[in-house]
């Protein structure tokens, strides 16, 4: 039989790589996708992402959404006690299941805090991508068909007007050799509309771009088509 297991899911391009990889798998089952979601903003943390574009693609993945709420500017402490909370809730509703598997690549600061979140829980953590070439994993993402756009860019690290655009081989061409091909340090973070995890595209189309905290550069995806950017 093979093992049930959560997915850590952000919306992004490694939690669909971590799906993939995880279903291709016949050890493991994936049962259900577990986000954190900010209140009032009603959208998904650090992405920014509506939660209708979110809830679309639990519907296209065909699997279970465990929401974690989020107070906004959310302290450690308040994180970790929502997210405890989640763990409860899934052992609720999967009792079988022992395994969050994350999307994690490569920095062993934030595994290391995964691991000591889930320290005395019966829960247990799983790096699917862990010590892959990022550079080799970019490549593979588009390669496969998923597509996906830039939801978020950190612009001490790159440009704001990448915010909106897609992720594909001329963004990743473009990308300044400093900036990781994943973003795994934070320098971007993207949304997935489309590709081998889900059962039908997302359509999506670029909204507004909005700086936060005068670093930040959010672009707001809206449901419908894709808008093209000029790039």
């Amino acid at each position: 039989m093979s093992e049930p297991i959560v997915v850590s899911w952000s919306g992004g391009k490694d939690s669909a790589l971590t799906l993939a990889t995880l279903r291709a798998d016949p050890r493991v089952e994936v049962v259900a996708l577990m986000t954190g979601v900010t209140r009032g903003y009603d959208r998904v943390s650090i992405h920014g992402v509506r939660r209708a574009l979110l809830e679309a693609q639990a519907d296209a993945t065909r699997l279970p959404l465990v929401e974690i709420g989020l107070d906004p500017e959310s302290s450690n402490a308040a994180y970790e006690a929502a997210f405890h909370d989640g763990l409860r809730r899934i052992r609720q509703s999967h009792p079988d299941v022992r395994r969050i598997a994350f999307g994690d690549l490569f920095l062993a600061d934030v595994r290391a805090y995964r691991e000591r979140l889930l320290q005395g829980t019966d829960f247990e953590p799983r790096f699917p991508l862990w010590g892959r070439d990022t550079a080799a994993l970019a490549v593979d993402f588009v390669a496969r068909g998923f597509e996906a756009h830039l939801v978020c860019v950190d612009t001490v690290e790159l440009s704001a007007d990448f915010a909106g655009r897609a992720f594909d081989a001329q963004l990743l061409a473009s990308l300044p050799t400093a900036v990781d091909p994943c973003g795994e340090r934070g320098e971007f973070h993207t949304f997935v509309s489309g590709g081998p995890v889900f059962d039908q595209r997302i359509p999506v189309r670029v909204g507004e771009v909005v700086m936060r905290g005068e670093r930040f550069a959010y672009c707001d995806l809206l449901p419908g088509d894709v808008s093209v950017q000029e790039q």
